[in-house]
């Protein structure tokens, strides 16, 4: 996957991924109108389809609403690589399809600096500097509910 960068800090929270006061509208599209605006009020305007969020430490904490993966995904996120995750929302950005990396490149990009990731070969390339890392693939079995667009298409497919 390739995208353009959004880079944002340490402790990003599911109230800033997508704000309360539109987890009544359950249209996942009006939903990912407002991703991130309280933290970025121009990341949903102009994020485009494949770009990847870079972060630090344990981004997605707070609540366990999926919604937050969700907004991302249908904003147009790509993947998020971020230091270390909240656990609930790893797993519910897994389950959605959304692919997550747990790999420190804060350091490696800027806002706006393209990445190239290979998530089977654990790769990420920042195409704007040259600079290359290594990350550990997620296990297979993910790697293929990811492939699969998450965990319910991938159980259907399975149990059909």
């Amino acid at each position: 996957m390739k995208g353009k960068v959004w880079k944002y800090g340490d402790h990003v929270n599911t109230d800033v991924i997508i704000p309360g006061r539109y987890l009544d509208d359950y249209d996942v599209k009006n939903m990912a109108k407002h991703a991130m605006e309280d933290l970025d009020p121009r990341f949903a305007k102009d994020v485009a389809y494949g770009d990847i969020i870079v972060a630090g430490r344990n981004f997605g904490c707070g609540s366990s609403r999926e919604q937050a993966p969700l907004a991302l995904k249908h904003a147009g996120v790509g993947a998020v690589v971020a230091t270390s995750f909240a656990r609930i929302f790893y797993r519910n950005a897994i389950n959605i399809g959304l692919p997550v990396i747990e790999f420190d490149a804060t350091g490696m990009f800027e806002k706006g600096d393209v990445a190239l990731i290979n998530m089977e070969k654990g790769v990420i390339i920042n195409e704007t500097s040259g600079r290359t890392s290594r990350f550990e693939p997620l296990p297979a079995f993910l790697l293929e509910i990811l492939k699969e667009g998450g965990l319910v298409p991938h159980s259907a497919k399975r149990f059909r």
